[in-house]
């Protein structure tokens, strides 16, 4: 039995991973800010264990790790879920605005992994999941703070991959495209104070374009729970995993433009050098 830590799990894709880890014989250390939530959705199982956790707090988030390891003894699979998204221009995207979604969706799962890290490299065993998006990878107009937190949890997890694999620790980042949950949902998805008019044929089109394809996503949600499980049980899993074929598209899109333009530009790249 694997001990699952899940953060943001009172609804949409980590409520369903959680129950999709509870069918499998796991334990589930479900975390949100409203626990009772996640009791209501996933019912009393009795290795469920529902935790108030504000990922933005520090003291939280190592008193819900420490209440995890007093109930089942250890931690094999971190799923850093929680976060939310901020749609508008970047400079339509106020300091206070940006600063409210880095302490979620960044400084949050730093919190997360400095907490569980230390059980982990005792038991020289775990695999942290850190959930990213397609916005972490390939940047979208009226995306670009919000996928800026993203690709900070890119990078985070690739140097965490190359520093916790020598201790029998695995790090995944994982990039999801567009899912049908409620991530579009006003619960979900804050737009920005400001609309700046000058912007309307480009974020004002994204903001209309999430309007109209809320809850009518490419993505199944419970094939990215089941992908979840078929993650954990791999003997050797990825750095990175898409998921999604609209994930998969654009990263290739992307890595044809970046040859691309690097081919375009080789020369000038290779004259900065000291010359010998």
């Amino acid at each position: 039995m694997r001990t699952w830590f899940i953060t943001g799990a009172s609804r949409g894709l980590g409520s369903l991973i959680a129950e999709h880890a509870l069918r499998a014989g796991d334990a589930v250390i479900a975390t949100a800010r409203k626990p009772e939530e996640v009791v209501s959705r996933l019912g009393n199982h009795p290795k469920l264990l529902a935790v108030r956790l504000d990922v933005t707090s520090e003291s939280e988030t190592q008193q819900a790790v420490a209440e995890g390891i007093k109930r089942f003894g250890r931690i094999d699979v971190v799923i850093n879920n929680a976060g939310f998204g901020v749609l508008g221009a970047v400079e339509e995207t106020s300091a206070s605005e940006t600063e409210r979604l880095f302490a979620t969706n960044v400084f949050g799962v730093l919190n997360v992994i400095r907490a569980v890290l230390p059980h982990m490299r005792r038991q020289r065993s775990g695999h942290i999941i850190n959930i990213s998006s397609i916005g972490g990878y390939q940047a979208y107009v009226g995306w670009g703070v919000y996928g800026s937190t993203k690709f900070a949890i890119e990078g985070i997890t690739e140097a965490l991959h190359q520093e916790v694999a020598p201790l029998g620790i695995h790090a995944t980042v994982v990039e999801p495209g567009f899912f049908r949950t409620d991530f579009l949902d006003e619960q979900s998805l804050i737009k920005t104070a400001l609309e700046l008019a000058d912007y309307d044929d480009t974020v004002g089109a994204m903001r209309r374009f999430a309007k109209d394809y809320n809850h009518t996503q490419l993505g199944d949600p419970v094939k990215f729970a089941e992908a979840m499980l078929a993650l954990v049980n791999a003997p050797k899993p990825p750095q990175r995993l898409p998921l999604g074929s609209d994930t998969v598209a654009r990263i290739e899109a992307k890595n044809e433009f970046v040859v691309s333009e690097l081919n375009e530009w080789r020369d000038l790249a290779m004259s900065t050098d000291f010359q010998a």
